[in-house]
């Protein structure tokens, strides 16, 4: 893919993006929701070749990017992956779309671990989803969050980011303490600018972009010129 393919946005144009998408097209969050979890798993699924047998840790936030990181343990359970889930706020802090793809994990009898439990046995696993914060992120994470992030970080077990590693500011690049040290770093619809700092390389890692299917005339109405990106696969390295 070429450079000027995919345009890096700003945080506040992806937020107008994704606002435009709702508002506008009536695509809603459920609808992007889903396919950014679809994305993320099939990416964890070419990353271990075959996800059966595999014990994977996921970690979700209260927002859209644990809802994404919850749709990929879903998928993965079913296709065979020993799912553990670990919030990184309290169940009842979860916002109302990415809820609802936790009432589903519990209904699978996934494993889900609340901040008041034990830290997941994450270096017991193949793989690290990482879904704690998005690109809103304009701070140094808080709470039982920074447990989680030291945690993976820790276990030297491969962490895949969804969108931006959690503790990345998307806007600038730089890492707050702590940061995601992510192997790879799967973003949604283009590259949000601060992944592509030279600073941000060590936390980003192997970097990919995944189709939520934003149309091109929605890019236009932001002056940018964004051609059919996902026309041979709805994942492609950047």
């Amino acid at each position: 893919m070429r450079s000027d393919e995919a345009p890096p946005v700003t945080v506040a144009q992806m937020r107008e993006i994704d606002r435009l998408m709702v508002d506008e097209l009536g695509i809603t969050l459920e609808q992007m929701m889903e396919n950014a979890g679809r994305a993320l798993a099939e990416l964890a699924r070419r990353t271990l070749r075959d996800p059966r047998g595999h014990r994977i840790t996921v970690l979700a936030g209260p927002g859209g990017n644990g809802g994404g990181a919850l749709v990929a343990a879903r998928r993965l359970a079913i296709w065979g992956a020993e799912i553990e889930v670990a919030l990184a706020s309290p169940a009842a802090r979860t916002h109302p779309v990415p809820a609802h793809q936790l009432r589903i994990i519990r209904g699978m009898e996934i494993k889900v671990l609340e901040p008041e439990a034990a830290l997941p046995e994450i270096a017991r696993s193949a793989l690290v989803i990482d879904g704690v914060f998005g690109y809103s992120l304009a701070a140094a994470p808080r709470g039982h969050s920074v447990e989680l992030i030291m945690a993976a970080n820790e276990s030297h077990v491969p962490i895949l980011a969804l969108d931006v590693p959690s503790g990345l500011s998307a806007e600038t690049g730089e890492a707050f303490e702590p940061t995601i040290r992510a192997h790879q770093t799967l973003t949604l619809a283009l590259p949000k600018i601060g992944l592509l700092a030279p600073r941000a390389g060590p936390y980003v890692g192997e970097l990919f972009v995944a189709d939520i299917s934003v149309p091109a005339q929605l890019y236009r109405r932001l002056g940018l010129d964004v051609g059919p990106l996902f026309a041979a696969s709805d994942i492609v390295p950047v």
